[in-house]
């Protein structure tokens, strides 16, 4: 790799903008450098992926923190940041000075915007910084985010019991509008942002639960993609008949009209 692309690749603060580079396809070939970046390189020896030292670390302590986080810098920083700054004190450098309040843009699915929530995008983003393999991993949380009952996780100093709904879908619109009927609250209350740091705090701890458990070679994916997606895929996605999209959320989220063509 030459030093014009190695500049490229470029830094913010010092730290290498791992966790802003576009998902793409990991090779296998695979080489660290004496700090522990690894890098990770396609069939033609292209740099595609790079990851910094990750160690195990306490699920909960990063959920604690990220619980707080929100309340400091919204649901992407909540994630991203208590995962580095869980590393920064057992790591040190590169950690230490990673400029975490980047993240504030995903506040609201992207400055209010209500798309992918500030939550998975910041385990994505987290995930990616650290792993060697994050694919499997992003595809795990989100399954999870989308699946499962959240918040499952009440923080120690949760100012109150916030009751947990189903998403069926990653994008905060959904996340928010579902829970809100759930819980008969209105998306600009005290209860929904507490709702949602405790979101925070769930994805936070999922996401290093998976992360460990990759780094300790356990890892399990639960969350496979779906059989009703899976048939949507097949004639819309990539290689289908009709080839009009692409995706791996759960179309029913969105998508409830029944046609002709749909049975």
């Amino acid at each position: 790799m030459d030093h014009g692309r190695r500049k490229a690749m470029g830094a913010i603060g010092g730290v290498a903008a791992v966790g802003l580079l576009a998902p793409v396809a990991i090779g296998t070939a695979v080489a660290a450098d004496k700090q522990g970046k690894t890098e990770v390189l396609d069939e033609k020896g292209q740099v595609v992926h790079q990851a910094l030292p990750y160690v195990q670390l306490d699920p909960e302590a990063v959920a604690e923190r990220a619980y707080q986080n929100y309340f400091k810098g919204d649901c992407m920083y909540g994630v991203f940041a208590s995962i580095v700054e869980e590393l920064a004190d057992k790591v040190g450098e590169p950690y230490a000075s990673f400029p975490t309040t980047v993240t504030r843009f995903g506040a609201g699915g992207v400055m209010g915007w209500a798309t992918l929530c500030g939550a998975a995008n910041g385990a994505a983003m987290g995930i990616y910084l650290v792993s060697k393999t994050p694919v499997p991993i992003i595809d795990e949380v989100f399954g999870h985010y989308s699946h499962a009952e959240l918040p499952d996780y009440t923080p120690k100093s949760a100012k109150m019991k916030i009751k947990p709904s189903v998403s069926d879908s990653t994008l905060c619109h959904v996340s928010v509008s579902k829970w809100c009927d759930v819980a008969g609250a209105k998306s600009f209350s005290p209860e929904r942002a507490e709702r949602c740091a405790q979101l925070v705090a769930s994805v936070a701890k999922k996401t290093v639960e998976e992360l460990n458990a990759q780094a300790a070679g356990t890892f399990v994916a639960a969350y496979p993609i779906p059989q009703e997606v899976q048939a949507c895929r097949g004639c819309h996605d990539k290689g289908s008949e009709l080839e009009n999209t692409r995706g791996k959320m759960d179309c029913g989220s969105c998508h409830t009209e029944q046609t002709k063509d749909h049975p």
